[in-house]
């Protein structure tokens, strides 16, 4: 069915239950950042694949607002029933904004429709529906559309010990409820499904590429109780919880639980928590509105993780370093295409025996499919990859010991004076931010500049943030730590900066039809080796630079330094892994300049 006649179908059932406005988010149950096929009904309405995006639907237009790491690919995958709106942009308007000039042109009342349990009361809160505007929250209609629905997932729950965790789940239970005491609220709700999961010291595969399993939890200061599919928890994991003095309800039953609960102070994140269960909740009870204690908890590394999460990044460093150098010896001599250089990555990843999956689907983007911030190949748009030009290639595994998250833009052959231009201005930042000494107190809005300076130098700059946090084996994403320019409107997401936190370095340019660079390491923040009360990076990322994209003379000679600083120190630590060409070809790479 074409996305042409989903729109028909959904229109008419807009019509039946007398919506003018249909909202489509992505989103699951829980405000996940990825979801499973079953929550894909903003896919399934506009054919957009990307990770982010809101679907608008009236009877007479049809909107996607997205953000800049998707508007090239917004622009290829939507049909021409769709206008694109690009967020963040001056000339687009926000959704409530569209809504209000929506209403402008209409008589009478307008009623706008969503699914409240896919609809996150921030993102509801965001829209902001202006006055005079019917809501009607409880209709799934492009489910009611979709004949061919995958089912909702359901695979066995599994535990990750304490040998990776460094904690047991008793001892985060403890801290969360001294958290929640601390704050005068006698119930905690926990939507996120990371933070159930982290909280826990369990996994799942419901969700592809991040290892959690669909749930609700509420924790009580003398009671806790998880709600999840009980097809999911075997006798291992069922002795497990009932160990820890966790009881366990169907999934289904957590709508049922909170229509309960009355005259509470109820701990709750407006920005993950859906639609319905903040409506639930807010009628007879004192709402604490903010970031689950598991949030934080979970963002600041401990000493095991931190320890585990560098083995992560050894074994990666192998894996890419591996397949940076079989790529660079076959292109050319052998057939290649992106999602076959995709598949032979997670080959080499796969050889280690902690490995668990990847941690998102790989961005392989050759010449200009890497302009494309997000870009995934499928059968119709994949590339042959040759021995010219400059593949981009962002990736990242999941291990026992922790998540990777790296991208690596790397020559195949003759490149150009511009690539060379582009991607040194890209690492210069690169080296700048890896190296920064900061105060105490700093967020990731006072460090972006020194990842973009030297391409807004040239009048440059790209549109997505400079790093996100990444958890231990859950999401690649993980909020609150991140670098980026502009100061969110939710104070809670323009965190501090503190030590355990991990978060992505990843400048890059794109150059729409010609082609795009990033580069990307992950880096520790810890305390300052030399000043008191200042704090600094280390990075844990072991994949050498591609030194045939380097113009050498953009650099300083302290940017050489450092460049040759690192690649040394991938050398040490990767050579007694490597086959003689692999390190042969690596102590060429990494040899000074």
């Amino acid at each position: 069915m074409t996305v042409e006649k989903r729109l028909k179908n959904l229109r008419e059932k807009m019509a039946e239950s007398g919506i003018d406005i249909y909202i489509v988010p992505t989103c699951d149950f829980h405000g996940s950042e990825y979801v499973a096929d079953y929550f894909k009904t903003r896919e399934y309405i506009s054919g957009f694949t990307g990770s982010a995006g809101t679907a608008v639907i009236t009877s007479v237009e049809a909107c996607l607002w997205t953000d800049g790491r998707y508007f090239v690919q917004a622009e290829k995958q939507l049909p021409e029933d769709y206008v694109l709106m690009r967020e963040g942009e001056k000339d687009t308007p926000f959704i409530r904004e569209y809504i209000q000039t929506y209403m402008e042109k209409c008589d009478g009342t307008v009623t706008v429709g969503f699914d409240g349990r896919c609809m996150t009361a921030g993102m509801q809160e965001e829209t902001g529906l202006p006055n005079g505007v019917k809501v009607i929250c409880d209709m799934d209609l492009v489910g009611d559309i979709w004949p061919d629905r995958p089912a909702l997932s359901c695979r066995k729950i599994w535990r990750l010990d304490e040998v990776y965790a460094g904690k047991t789940t008793a001892e985060k239970i403890k801290d969360i409820r001294k958290e929640m005491a601390d704050k005068g609220c006698d119930i905690l709700v926990e939507t996120v499904l990371e933070n159930i999961a982290w909280t826990l010291n369990l996994r799942g595969d419901d969700i592809a590429c991040t290892p959690v399993f669909l749930s609700f939890m509420i924790v009580e200061q003398e009671k806790m109780t998880l709600f999840v599919q009980e097809e999911e928890v075997d006798n291992q994991i069922a002795g497990y919880l009932k160990e820890n003095q966790i009881d366990v309800r169907p999934y289904e039953d957590i709508y049922r639980r909170l229509s309960e609960i009355k005259n509470k102070k109820v701990w709750l994140d407006f920005s993950s928590a859906n639609f319905k269960i903040v409506n639930l909740l807010k009628q007879e009870n004192e709402i604490y509105n903010h970031f689950s204690p598991a949030l934080t908890m979970k963002a600041i590394k401990n000493d095991t993780e931190i320890t585990n999460m560098k083995k992560a990044h050894l074994l990666d460093g192998i894996a890419m370093t591996k397949f940076i150098f079989w790529l660079k010896s076959n292109v050319g001599k052998i057939p290649m295409d992106e999602m076959m250089l995709g598949d032979k990555l997670e080959h080499f990843r796969g050889m280690a025996k902690s490995y668990v999956g990847p941690s998102f689907a790989p961005i392989v983007g050759y010449q200009d499919h890497g302009a494309i911030v997000h870009y995934s190949a499928t059968k119709e748009s994949c590339y042959d990859v040759l021995p010219e030009g400059i593949v981009l290639i962002d990736s990242g595994g999941h291990y026992l010991e922790g998540t990777t998250d790296i991208t690596r833009t790397i020559s195949l052959g003759t490149v150009t004076d511009k690539m060379r231009k582009m991607y040194t201005a890209v690492l210069k930042g690169h080296l700048n931010l890896a190296v920064a000494v900061f105060k105490e107190g700093c967020s990731g809005v006072s460090l972006d500049l020194l990842a973009r300076k030297p391409l807004w130098d040239m009048g440059m700059d790209y549109n997505h943030g400079t790093g996100h946090g990444v958890g231990y084996l859950l999401s690649v994403h993980e909020p609150p730590n991140a670098i980026r320019y502009r100061i969110l409107n939710n104070p809670a997401l323009n965190v501090s900066l503190l030590p355990g936190m991990i978060t992505s370095n990843e400048p890059g340019v794109y150059l729409e039809n010609q082609f795009g660079i990033r580069i990307e390491n992950l880096i520790l923040c810890q305390e300052s080796k030399k000043y008191k009360d200042f704090l600094q990076f280390e990075t844990l990322t072991l994949v050498p630079y591609d030194r045939e994209l380097i113009d050498e003379e953009m650099l300083s000679e302290t940017e050489k330094e450092l460049l040759n600083q690192y690649n040394r120190r991938v050398y040490e630590a990767l050579e007694i892994y490597l086959t003689e060409d692999e390190k042969e070809w690596l102590r060429n790479t990494a040899m000074e300049t």
